[in-house]
């Protein structure tokens, strides 16, 4: 009797262990289907934004407006947590900036407002390419270069201002400027401080067959070269000069809706509309985060920053409602920007020696 109980207990008991495993197999099951794949989703996802933050700082080289460098930076320091340190001044002074630091460099991303002067850089291996910029594809035509280490963000178009307290209308072309009524009235920026200067003048000779005659007329009448842009503006702000042959024209839309007495017009034979490129440098210590400032200039966000500082936005999709826009600005035809950044200085040069 003892036997045949003691063989139950043993049985029930086999029994119970054996329902208890399968339980907890099932278990076990569940888990490896649901749980693990769980965890693994969230592995990913962390993994995926831990890739995409960024950290550290970032050094970049901008010419003015200084309004609108203030916004590039303040948006991207918000947007990434990198801090970013910002050198502003003229073409010529951020040129002269890479030349004195070229045996120790520090810039990571340089902004300049000269194509050719940008096409110069990438001539001597300055710069490195970025083919996934965001949003590249989406900047006018010509304005990245083939092998996209250049990326025009912002452009300004080279006009003629003047001063309405002393010429109530004005719109003579280039070579009828030259005419001895404009005698000791007209100014022009120093294209050998101003990178857009410069390149409207190449531009000029480009598609004229360097036909220099307007300019050794204007020269004859006593054409006053005065210093980069902002002071080239001022000497017709001020009413020093009635007009200003080869200004930005972004310089006198903000101007003239501060209120200032100034009025531009486009030249009907056309003008020069000058993309501002943004480049990574080759040498750059933070590779990433100039990467992501590349694709921050051209965002919605920033864009519409450009077009709020008068300039032209890069971005053919998106337009100004406080300036002229890229369509309707007469431009010269044909123009090449190599043949234009082999003989900018030069011509630069001879400008400032026939004003001399």
């Amino acid at each position: 009797m003892r036997k045949k109980l003691l063989a139950v207990i043993l049985a029930a008991a086999m029994g119970m262990s054996l329902a208890a495993c399968g339980s907890g197999n099932d278990g076990n099951t569940e888990d490896n289907t649901s749980d693990p794949s769980q965890a693994s989703d969230s592995q990913n996802s962390g993994s995926d934004d831990s890739s995409e933050k960024l950290s550290g700082s970032l050094t970049v080289y901008m010419p003015s407006p200084t309004d609108l460098n203030t916004a590039y930076i303040d948006g991207f320091e918000k947007k990434t947590g990198v801090k970013v340190e910002l050198f502003e001044g003229t073409t010529g002074e951020i040129q002269a900036r890479l030349e004195a630091e070229k045996d120790n460099p520090v810039a990571d991303v340089v902004v300049l407002a000269s194509w050719s002067d940008g096409l110069a850089m990438k001539d001597s291996g300055q710069i490195m390419s970025y083919p996934e910029a965001e949003n590249a594809d989406k900047l006018y035509d010509g304005w990245v270069d083939d092998d996209k280490m250049l990326f025009g963000t912002s452009a300004s178009a080279l006009g003629v201002i003047y001063n309405t307290t002393l010429i109530d209308s004005l719109d003579a072309d280039w070579s009828e400027l030259a005419d001895a009524k404009y005698k000791d009235q007209i100014a022009i920026p120093d294209p050998e401080k101003s990178g857009s200067c410069k390149d409207f003048l190449a531009g000029y000779m480009c598609s004229t067959n360097n036909d220099w005659s307007a300019w050794e007329g204007m020269a004859e009448n006593g054409l006053m070269v005065a210093g980069a842009n902002k002071a080239a503006l001022e000497t017709v702000t001020t009413g020093e000069k009635a007009i200003l042959v080869a200004g930005v024209d972004y310089n006198a839309y903000s101007n003239i809706d501060k209120g200032e007495p100034l009025a531009i017009y486009y030249p009907k034979s056309g003008t020069v509309i000058n993309p501002r490129p943004a480049m990574i440098m080759k040498t750059s210590k933070n590779l990433e985060n100039a990467k992501a400032f590349i694709d921050y200039l051209m965002s919605d966000e920033a864009q519409q920053m450009v077009a709020d500082a008068y300039l032209l936005p890069g971005r053919s999709d998106i337009t100004c409602d406080n300036r002229t826009n890229v369509s309707d600005i007469p431009t010269f035809q044909n123009l090449d920007w190599d043949t234009m950044m082999a003989n900018s200085s030069d011509i630069a040069a001879k400008l400032n020696e026939l004003c001399q």
